[in-house]
């Protein structure tokens, strides 16, 4: 589906944050629409345990 540039920068944006919610709720505070992803790294940042499930895929 096409978006249409100009009707995009006419409109409020809208902020998602991922990680640290204090980023989300500074913009929120602001007066901005903010969306929160609830995101961590996977198998916990474990760098061996992600290649194991990378393999999986």
């Amino acid at each position: 589906m096409p978006v249409n540039l100009d009707e995009l920068l006419q409109g409020k944006p809208v902020f998602i944050n991922v990680g640290v919610r204090a980023f989300g709720d500074s913009l929120r505070e602001a007066g901005h629409e903010v969306i929160y992803l609830d995101w961590s790294p996977p198998a916990g940042g474990d760098p061996r345990l992600a290649a194991i499930l990378d393999d999986l895929l």
